[in-house]
């Protein structure tokens, strides 16, 4: 059962961090080895339903109602689930887990190389000393050992490498990042953007900060990266690699220095653990296809299966040490998980700008960093939300749900429709003990390993956020002479902002956390956790930039540290 192969590194996980790690890893002369439980992805190849058009799928790319039924019930709940890009989500019935009674939570989750990284919505954003502050300030979960300036140069490191396009704007509480030329917003936005900034001196509209490439480097070229062509057909997979992913990017570039072995199919069921030495020796791994069981062992293991599979791991990876999960003598593992809530806001129609339109199918929207809580308490909640949303015109589709018939009414569906703007709330969530990932004590998957149980509900501070989200997101859509407004705020789901973190959470205690500054377990000093199971607080933007930058911080000194025998 014992792998002959010695490598310096184990990564489990091939996505959004696990890609990072291995570049940085394999750059630096480590043998690694990257584990991942899902199928081998091929760039382009597998991209099954890339320039698809609807009326070349069965189901005009929508799925097979009995499939998602049986198959895909909770994956189906996901916004980018479609028939084109069905392929890059697991299967729900061959994955089971449960979550407590009376409770939601839809995990959604990408079986393969490249993991969710090749499905995620690319939306970039800086945390400032405000987020990592927040947790020390109001008393809710446990500081974060870090602060802006320990990651600054480590966003400005990956961001190069990744490609972000966006607008400089010099705002405190979500800081700039080095930019490839910004997507533009359109005359309606433009319009929305001087009439809200004239009112809110608290306030802007911007772009939204997404990673695909407006004007390649010479180094992303030379991976076979190019410009993004305004498909927005990204969740299928990008053949021009214009959207940053595992797949398209950080993956290759650890392939080509000859120093990464990748296993696909190999579910990892433990990190394995030596009392003598006090260290891990590796992990166990479990053939999805035979169901062979092998060990591979490594000098330093980097957990990046993303927050709830690193937090399963660490949890069934029990010993006659750690017999509450692995590296938990502060009892904290699994407690303080997180997600962001949204789906909260309003639309209105636009009136005006007939005679405008715009160019391709922009892969972003606006974005209005948050302004509630920022230098003075001006809410009734803590912490705070930013909005995304854009204007457009609807386009062919909208006749369904018009009244109408003949040829006049399908040639006027041949014109844009009127002008319609939204704004969409993400919110941050409270730390809480109670929000938890367990095992289920008689459960297992199908290779024997104890199922993931999930626990989590939103607190009071939630529901009073998600009110002035509303109201706001109303007033601003009045200011700016929208009519016919629609508020919304759906019940959210836990899951289906797809942003969980939390578990594992980085602390200056011991006691009270699971890894220390550097994303090192303090009980074990050669594991590394370095998804979002490492995260001590949500902020309110998108969290996969911090994902990627403190993986590359955390390889850094780990590499350091085994050059100089530390590990």
């Amino acid at each position: 059962m014992t792998e002959d192969v010695q490598f310096d590194v184990i990564i489990v996980g091939s996505g959004m961090s696990g890609g990072w790690a291995a570049k940085e890893f394999c750059e630096k002369g480590m043998k690694t080895l990257v584990l991942e439980r899902g199928r081998d992805v091929e760039a382009g190849v597998d991209y099954v339903g890339e320039n698809k058009a609807p009326w070349d799928m069965e189901f005009r790319d929508r799925v097979d109602p009995k499939l998602m039924k049986n198959d895909y019930p909770i994956q189906s709940e996901c916004y980018a689930f479609r028939e084109s890009d069905r392929n890059f989500f697991i299967n729900d019935r061959e994955n089971p887990y449960s979550v407590e009674d009376g409770k939601k939570f839809s995990w959604i989750r990408g079986d393969q190389v490249g993991g969710k990284s090749i499905l995620w919505a690319r939306h970039s954003y800086r945390w400032s000393d405000l987020d990592f502050g927040a947790n020390a300030k109001d008393g809710y979960g446990t500081d974060w050992p870090i602060r802006y300036a320990d990651v600054k140069p480590w966003y400005e490191y990956v961001e190069k490498f990744v490609g972000i396009s966006g607008s400089e704007e010099g705002i405190p509480q979500l800081p700039d990042s080095i930019f490839q030329p910004a997507i533009e917003l359109n005359s309606v936005e433009l319009d929305a953007k001087a009439k809200l900034e004239a009112l809110h001196d608290d306030r802007k509209l911007i772009i939204g900060r997404i990673a695909h490439l407006t004007k390649p480097t010479e180094e992303q070229l030379k991976l076979g990266r190019g410009s993004c062509q305004f498909r927005n057909q990204c969740q299928r997979g990008c053949s021009f690699g214009a959207y940053f992913s595992a797949v398209s990017a950080t993956l290759p570039a650890a392939s080509n220095t000859g120093n990464m072995t990748l296993v696909s199919d190999t579910v990892v069921e433990r990190v394995l653990y030596d009392p003598g030495t006090k260290k891990a020796t590796g992990v166990r791994t479990i053939n999805r296809k035979t169901g062979e069981k092998k060990d591979f062992t490594a000098k330093v293991v980097f957990l990046c299966a993303s927050t709830i599979a690193s937090n399963q791991i660490l949890l069934n990876s029990t010993s006659e040490t750690f017999q509450n999960g692995f590296a938990n003598s502060s009892g904290v593992l699994g407690k303080y998980f997180m997600d962001h809530h949204h789906q909260v806001g309003a639309r209105g129609q636009y009136p005006g700008f007939m005679d405008k339109y715009y160019f391709g199918r922009r892969p972003t929207g606006f974005y209005m960093p948050r302004f509630r809580n920022v230098n003075t308490k001006d809410g009734d909640f803590l912490r705070g939300y930013g909005f995304q949303g854009e204007a457009a015109r609807p386009s062919w589709p909208r006749g369904m749900d018009q009244k109408g018939y003949g040829a006049d009414f399908k040639h006027s569906l041949r014109e844009p429709g009127g002008w319609y703007m939204y704004f969409g709330g993400f919110g941050e969530m409270l730390p809480r003990a109670e929000n938890t990932i367990t095992l289920h004590p008689n459960k297992t998957d199908s290779y024997g390993i104890p199922q993931v149980h999930l626990n989590m509900s939103w607190s009071d501070n939630e529901r009073r956020m998600r009110k002035d989200i509303q109201k706001t997101a109303i007033e601003m859509l009045e200011q700016a002479g929208c009519q016919d407004i629609q508020p919304f705020n759906k019940e959210p789901t836990p899951g289906l902002a797809i942003h969980e973190m939390g578990g594992a959470r980085m602390g200056r205690d011991p006691k009270t956390s699971v890894l220390n500054a550097h994303n090192q377990c303090h009980d074990v000093d050669n594991v590394f956790v370095t998804d979002g199971a490492a995260f001590a607080s949500t902020a309110c933007q998108n969290p996969s930039l911090t994902f990627m930058a403190l993986t590359a911080r955390a390889v850094d000194y780990a590499a350091t540290q085994m050059q100089q025998g530390k590990l």
